[in-house]
Formats: structure tokens, C-alpha cells, sequence
């Protein structure tokens, strides 16, 4: 089990990595998401109100019970790894990860 403090590793973890990443390749996914959803285009703003769980969580605030939020494809750096016994460095890359992420208007600040 985490602990409180691993917690809010994880959580600062996703915010830093939502609103600092560069690729623009979910802004289609999440537009055409929540547009279905019935919220206007102006309304969408990924990196300011859009965010994953842990992010929201981070910034304060509290995905409502029920709420589904839009699956979208990122990426997670992998770093080079050494092998102890032969001392090779292997190279790193990037591997896929599968994240959900929640309007603002679906969350609620905590109490």
C-alpha cells in the first residue's frame, strides 16, 4: 500500500507531466470526446482544465464519483538501463501508456 506521501509523489508526478508536455497528438481525441459530450469547443482547453485523475487531485480538486472521463494514448520515457553483469549499457526509448483524463467541470474542489 502507498503511503501518503508516495501519493502525493504520483499526484505532483501527472500534473508536472500534464502541463508540461509537448505533443499536441490527444487534442483531437479529447476535443472530439468531450465535444460528444456536449461541451462547446471553447470550453476545452487542454493543459488548463483538462487533466488525468492524479492531476486534478494535485491541483486540489476531486474527480466526481460516476464521472468517465475521455481515454487518451501517451507516452512514458524509458530510461538506458545497464546490465550488472555484462556492464552494457541498453538503450532507453519510449513505451505506450494508455491515460484517462476529466474536464473541470466534472471535479469538485476538496473540502
Amino acid at each position: 500500500m502507498r503511503t501518503m506521501e508516495q501519493r502525493q509523489q504520483t499526484q505532483q508526478e501527472a500534473l508536472s507531466r500534464a502541463t508540461s508536455g509537448a505533443t499536441w497528438s490527444n487534442y483531437p481525441a479529447i476535443f472530439a470526446g468531450f465535444t460528444e459530450r456536449g461541451l462547446p469547443e471553447s470550453e476545452i482547453k487542454p493543459r488548463e482544465n483538462v487533466f488525468t485523475f492524479d492531476a486534478w487531485k494535485a491541483l486540489g480538486r476531486h474527480v466526481r464519483k460516476g464521472e468517465h472521463g475521455i481515454r487518451v494514448q501517451t507516452w512514458i520515457s524509458i530510461p538506458p538501463k545497464v546490465d550488472e553483469q555484462t556492464g552494457e549499457t541498453k538503450p532507453g526509448g519510449r513505451r505506450p501508456k494508455s491515460a484517462v483524463v476529466f474536464h473541470v467541470s466534472q471535479t469538485d474542489p476538496n473540502a
